[in-house]
């Protein structure tokens, strides 16, 4: 699809993979309007790319989803692009059986708060005529890491769910994307050796430039593509890759 002169929404586009998304997209000369539930850090992202829409808003509570999608529908009726990239990840174990909490946690925002806002957006999306949602996953989408047993599965969850999107809107303008990166030197995955060992965001995001410009409809950025084919090949070994014994 094309690249250029779109009109984007990236969910949790403050920052991380988000933020570098914005940057390329802006730089292809789209129209693109960043969310985030920090304001501060809105207005940052908004400072470093320029003209860019920001609107403060948690894609986990259905009131700010209400106000979000009105002001989109009303604002940018020609909206052509959803990026479902706002995420959560929490390190825990579950041999200590604290898992509840944090499983809703990243659940609601991970996968629940995703449904909710393409429901809303569909008949939008629908009424263009090329249009895309890219969901982001991750590499855990495919081999869960233990010390995020609830975050791999709330991937693995959003994996099954884009696939059958990907299918249910075979027939319309719609296209179904998945970016499933690796790790990522993010915030988000700082407390997870982001800094030390994680690809830089703007890899990630010249990724899916190129996958929407040649209809890659799942984006296994960098080292996703050989835990992806290492799980198809050795399903134990790949689980090894992504757990080794220290």
């Amino acid at each position: 699809m094309k690249t250029t002169g779109n009109t984007i929404l990236i969910t949790g586009g403050s920052a991380g993979i988000g933020l570098e998304m914005a940057k390329v997209f802006v730089q292809q000369g789209n129209n693109v309007i960043i969310t985030g539930r920090d304001a501060a850090r809105l207005e940052r992202a908004k400072a470093q790319l320029g003209k860019v829409t920001a609107i403060k808003a948690d894609v986990t509570s259905a009131d700010d989803v209400e106000v979000l999608t009105a002001r989109i529908q009303s604002e940018f009726p020609e909206l052509n692009i959803l990026i479902n990239n706002a995420g959560r990840a929490l390190l825990h174990d579950l041999a200590e059986g604290k898992t509840y909490d944090i499983a809703v946690d990243e659940m609601t925002t991970n996968y629940f708060s995703i449904l909710r806002l393409t429901d809303k957006l569909l008949p939008l999306l629908k009424g263009q005529k090329e249009s895309a949602i890219v969901n982001v996953s991750s590499v855990v989408a495919y081999v869960p890491s233990g010390n995020l047993p609830t975050y791999a599965a709330s991937k693995a969850a959003l994996h099954s769910y884009t696939v059958s999107l990907r299918l249910a809107l075979k027939d319309t303008s719609i296209k179904v994307f998945e970016l499933m990166p690796p790790l990522v030197n993010t915030e988000l995955s700082k407390d997870i050796g982001g800094a030390e060992n994680g690809i830089a965001p703007s890899i990630v995001a010249e990724d899916v430039l190129d996958a929407l410009s040649t209809d890659r409809f799942e984006i296994r950025t960098g080292q996703t593509e050989d835990v992806y084919r290492l799980s198809l090949a050795n399903p134990a070994e790949a689980l090894n890759v992504m757990n080794p014994v220290t």
